[in-house]
């Protein structure tokens, strides 16, 4: 299924015209490299798997619905994407070390951050959630997500997790 979604996306992608963003296309293009590398760890991979698949779902939604975004909108979803996938692994390996109640809140907090926090409001669930519903995935994490606000929001809320005892 995930290999289905990531041909869709790509495809659009190439087939669509896309603007000259700066920090997105490094985050994009870094992202590609890894995932096109055979010397990345299946951890790296993945984590940058999602990357690729969330950059090219903003560039879809964005040319399906006909909107118009300036470079900053997709320089900060990307740099806000990246923050976010970093963080979360920072803040669940120090979970990890503390209790497994402690991980399981990390991950909840992550991938609920991604729910309630979306960007185009695509109906599309199969599309959206297909990392949500990877029990294997290491992001399992909403595609429509408003990056900036899902960051902020864990950013704020994961001091909690770690400062209650």
């Amino acid at each position: 299924m995930k290999k289905i979604v990531l041909s869709l996306l790509t495809m659009v992608l190439l087939a669509g015209s896309m603007n000259a963003q700066n920090l997105y296309r490094t985050v994009y293009d870094k992202a590609t490299a890894v995932v096109n590398s055979a010397n990345a760890s299946e951890e790296e991979l993945q984590l940058n798997q999602f990357k690729v698949t969330c950059l090219n779902y903003i560039t879809m939604m964005v040319q399906q619905k006909n909107l118009k975004k300036d470079n900053y909108f997709y320089d900060s979803q990307a740099v806000s994407l990246t923050s976010f996938v970093t963080d979360f692994q920072v803040n669940l390996t120090k979970a990890r070390a503390i209790s497994t109640e402690k991980r399981l809140e990390v991950i909840k907090l992550y991938r609920d951050a991604t729910l309630y926090n979306p960007l185009f409001k695509d109906t599309d669930t199969e599309r959206t959630m297909v990392y949500v519903n990877d029990v294997n995935s290491l992001t399992p994490f909403c595609l429509d997500t408003d990056w900036e606000k899902a960051y902020e929001q864990t950013t704020t809320m994961v001091k909690n997790i770690f400062n209650k005892k």
